[in-house]
């Protein structure tokens, strides 16, 4: 039997709640066998100024995981990417009998066009887009959505989104965790430096 892995990147500063609801429904929704969370060491993206140290990010991740289908890694420090799109070329080519789906929130989707090599991430894997709070619409109506139009999975139809080949993709309404990385920063919980 080939696995079905879901993969959740981000920077985890600090996983929360919605991290692992997220991964919960998304095992649940898609007939994943495990979700993968990918603790980049840096997100391009991102400033470096409040960014805690990876290996404390991973420990807060692995906490807050409490589930044996969530594996909790930093791949890309010894893979020596940066970038999504090398991460995802990566992994399918160590990986060849594994069927993967690139798992990200919708306020990933709506900004997803600044990322670097974007459609090739669209090409490589099928992804599954999970509702966030007040970014559906801005996701669904955003420059990868209208470019990738056509590959929209309707969403009754997800579980089967793992065997399709991409460009293939699902807008997901889940249970809305307002916790953010963000908010918990600014109220002082954020991954401890120090055990």
């Amino acid at each position: 039997m080939r696995l079905t892995i879901g993969l959740l990147g981000g920077s985890f500063n600090p996983a929360h709640s919605g991290h692992r609801e997220v991964s919960l429904s998304a095992l649940r929704r898609l007939k994943l066998d495990q979700v993968w969370w990918l603790v980049s060491p840096q997100n391009p993206l991102k400033p470096t100024a409040g960014m805690a140290p990876l290996d404390a990010r991973l420990r807060q991740a692995r906490i807050v995981a409490q589930d044996r289908r969530i594996w909790v890694s930093d791949i890309e420090r010894p893979l020596g990417t940066r970038y999504t799109a090398d991460t995802l070329r990566r992994l399918v080519q160590l990986c060849p009998g594994v069927r993967f789906v690139w798992l990200m929130g919708a306020d990933n989707l709506a900004g997803i066009h600044r990322w670097r090599a974007w459609r090739h991430i669209f090409e490589t894997l099928p992804i599954a887009v999970l509702a966030r709070p007040a970014y559906a619409h801005a996701a669904l109506a955003g420059r990868a959505a209208r470019v990738f139009r056509a590959a929209r999975v309707p969403e009754a139809q997800a579980r089967s989104l793992a065997r399709r080949c991409p460009p293939a993709w699902t807008f997901l309404h889940t249970r809305l965790d307002p916790t953010s990385a963000t908010d918990l920063r600014r109220r002082g919980q954020g991954v401890p430096h120090q055990e």
